[in-house]
């Protein structure tokens, strides 16, 4: 068991709200899943890189996806805040970097035409492409 994985405490309380699958193929360890799913959340790393003690990539992301589209882990949290008394939960983001492709809009190359492109006539009214009112001529 890793530093970061859930103790026998925090285990148990989350035990009682996940959802009990009786029918069907027996499903992975949900305590090994889960410590997967906080482990990738927590580091940031591709979902293909996680290490082989939480089990297959793939289970552990299809997991959270489909947990994620039935609004479980929203009832995980509310059974959490409910526990602790708590009306309002907050996530603080201020550590979290973002990649560096966000920073800026994909640079285009400019058109061979320039502005003139851009000004290319709608044949049914007197407006240009864009909707911008065209000059008298």
């Amino acid at each position: 068991m890793a530093r970061s994985d859930m103790s026998d405490l925090e285990w148990e309380f989350i035990k009682a709200v996940l959802p009990n699958k009786s029918r069907g193929v027996k499903r992975v360890d949900d305590r090994r899943v889960i410590n997967g799913i906080f482990y990738v959340l927590r580091t940031g790393i591709p979902w293909a890189d996680l290490p082989g003690e939480y089990g297959p990539p793939t289970t552990v992301y299809n997991r959270f996806n489909r947990w994620s589209y039935a609004g479980h882990w929203d009832r995980i949290m509310e059974a959490i805040a409910d526990a602790h008394n708590v009306d309002t939960v907050m996530v603080d983001g201020t550590s979290i970097r973002a990649h560096h492709a966000a920073t800026t809009l994909k640079k285009r190359p400019a058109p061979v035409l320039g502005s003139f492109a851009r000004r290319i006539r709608n044949k049914d009214s007197c407006t240009y492409k864009s909707g911008r009112p065209a000059d008298p001529v």
